[in-house]
Parts: C-alpha cells; sequence; structure tokens
C-alpha cells in the first residue's frame, strides 16, 4: 500500500489515486471509506458508504456506477 496510490490485489484495472495529492483537493468528496474499524471513533467524512474491511469485489461494479453517475459520467 501506498500513500500516492493503491492497486487493490486481483483488481488489476483498478488504481486508487489519492484526491488530497492532486492540486485543487478541496473540490473532492469522499464517495466510500474503508478500514472503518481502525479508525479514530471522532474522525468523520461525508462519505456515502462506510465499510469496516474494503468492500467485497461484488460491490464494486455497483459502487463504481454509482460513483460515475454522481459525477456525471454515465
Amino acid at each position: 500500500m501506498s500513500w500516492i496510490f493503491t492497486r487493490p490485489e486481483g483488481m488489476d484495472e483498478f488504481v486508487n489515486v489519492r484526491a488530497s495529492l492532486m492540486e485543487d483537493a478541496q473540490s473532492f468528496v469522499p464517495f466510500i471509506e474503508t478500514c472503518t474499524e481502525e479508525k479514530i471513533p471522532w474522525a468523520v467524512t461525508p462519505a456515502a458508504y462506510s465499510f469496516n474491511k474494503f468492500p467485497p469485489p461484488e460491490s464494486f461494479p455497483a459502487l463504481l456506477a454509482e460513483f460515475a453517475r454522481k459525477r456525471g459520467h454515465s
């Protein structure tokens, strides 16, 4: 795992880039948060979905489709 990006094992076509590294990070709102069983209790995000660990692989198509719809990339 990297603080810059991650490539989930078994999902070679998927790359997760950290929005905080973008030039205009203020315009990015979290869509999902993962590994929340390890988070500090007072750390809260406006993410639409929250997972104690990582989402199950079978949920990625629906999550990605909804993310694209909400961002206007249908």
